[in-house]
């Protein structure tokens, strides 16, 4: 973690403001201060524009030697979960009650504190239901991973709960910075690949139901599921390089050191890596997975309409509800995301304002899969029964071919399929 050496310090104007934790207003970095600078700070004749920060704590600004492109990472430190803090002004600060930052910070944890009891409960039962009380199937294998990914999510919420309420100070150490990072950002890769590959394997078993009865198996959803955490592994990296902590006084913050260098010609290097994750993320993590699964949504309601297998709107109903509640959690995140990689096209304080909100968001789909993907069954209002009846019954439905391909095969699987959903 990298210290900050207070013998440098001087006053003197800023040109920018970093993101830096409470307590801190307005860092930035230049040369040690000729012996001319000196004298005329010390010289009480001289009036000082910024004698009116002496009445708020923490207020002088600081300057260290040739350390400004290192910091420059805390200016593009917005993509990353929670990694972006504000400055706070000491006693000049706003009233809690009216001051958006503070409103921003404190529905954040809100939203993280339901998201992550939520996730845990839904996705640590369907983890126990699919283990204990199911057979293998292919849609068991799919649920698995997702509910894995989402607990392993939500396990660690509580930092980032303890993050933001701290008005993000970190106090959990570079390593925890690094990996905490890392699993979230492992968690929307492999979310968003498993969601889509549900999607596609619906798609297959609608329009392609003799091939899915012939290939489709739990073998092969288990091979698909280690080239979905490999690919996510591989993808989320990049936060295991850049993560790192940094201290200012008191505080410590956690943000995106993309420069991993002091000396000035990686300034370009810098932002080039910056813009190369967020875009990366943003096509990999959201464009792609997006555009294939509002086409193999769009092809199974033709498909399903063609053959006059929908019989009610209720499917239809299912599909409209995954497709926007995706939408709405993960597109605020990314497209603000992407904005932030191009400087001076956004004013600063609407990152300071919506990335912490648009990132809770994001996070909350994590407790929304087991909603969406497993109680919005067709089924699930006709068992009155226990819940962990309702779960078995919906993890183990097969869906998608289910009236096409036993209408091929026998009558007896058709008479099983009826009590199943379309999608």
């Amino acid at each position: 973690m990298l210290k900050i050496p207070w013998g440098f310090i001087q006053l003197r104007p800023v040109w920018r403001e970093l993101p830096l934790c409470p307590g801190t207003l307005k860092c930035h970095l230049s040369p040690i201060p000729t012996e001319r600078e000196t004298s005329l700070a010390a010289d009480p004749s001289i009036p000082d524009p910024w004698d009116h920060t002496d009445r708020l704590p923490f207020a002088r600004t600081m300057a260290f030697p040739n350390q400004s492109d290192y910091l420059d990472g805390l200016n593009n430190n917005y993509s990353d979960y929670l990694d972006y803090s504000y400055e706070d002004t000491g006693s000049a600060r706003a009233d809690p009650a009216h001051d958006p930052k503070d409103i921003t910070r404190i529905l954040s944890v809100i939203i993280y504190s339901v998201s992550c009891v939520l996730g845990i409960l839904g996705n640590g039962l369907v983890i126990a239901i699919i283990t204990l009380k199911m057979k293998k199937s292919v849609n068991a294998v799919w649920f698995l991973n997702l509910a894995v990914a989402d607990f392993l999510f939500n396990i660690f919420l509580p930092i980032n709960i303890a993050y933001t309420a701290m008005s993000y100070h970190w106090i959990f150490g570079t390593v925890m910075c690094k990996l905490n990072s890392f699993l979230l950002i492992l968690n929307m890769y492999t979310s968003v690949l498993l969601l889509t590959t549900i999607s596609f394997d619906r798609y297959v078993s609608v329009v392609f139901p003799v091939w899915s009865q012939n290939h489709r198996s739990t073998n092969l959803a288990y091979g698909v599921c280690v080239i979905i955490w490999t690919v996510g592994i591989v993808m989320s990296c990049p936060s295991l390089v850049f993560r790192d902590t940094m201290q200012i006084r008191n505080s410590v913050i956690c943000f995106s050191n993309f420069s991993l260098s002091w000396n000035k010609s990686y300034k370009g290097l810098s932002l080039m890596r910056h813009r190369t994750v967020n875009i990366t993320r943003f096509l990999a993590g959201y464009v792609l997975p997006i555009t294939i699964i509002t086409f193999c949504y769009v092809a199974i309601v033709f498909n399903l309409r063609r053959n006059r297998l929908a019989k009610s709107k209720k499917p239809f109903k299912i599909i409209v509800t995954i497709i926007v509640t995706f939408f709405l959690c993960w597109s605020p995140y990314h497209l603000l995301n992407l904005l932030e990689t191009v400087p001076d096209t956004v004013p600063r304080s609407v990152f300071e304002i919506f990335i912490p909100l648009t990132t809770a968001l994001a996070a909350s789909n994590s407790c929304m899969n087991p909603v969406l993907y497993v109680f919005m069954g067709q089924d699930f209002k006709k068992f009155k029964v226990t819940l962990l009846s309702r779960l078995v019954n919906a993890l183990s439905e097969e869906t998608g071919h289910s009236s096409i391909v036993h209408r091929s095969f026998s009558k007896v699987s058709s008479m099983t399929e009826k009590e199943t959903t379309v999608v």
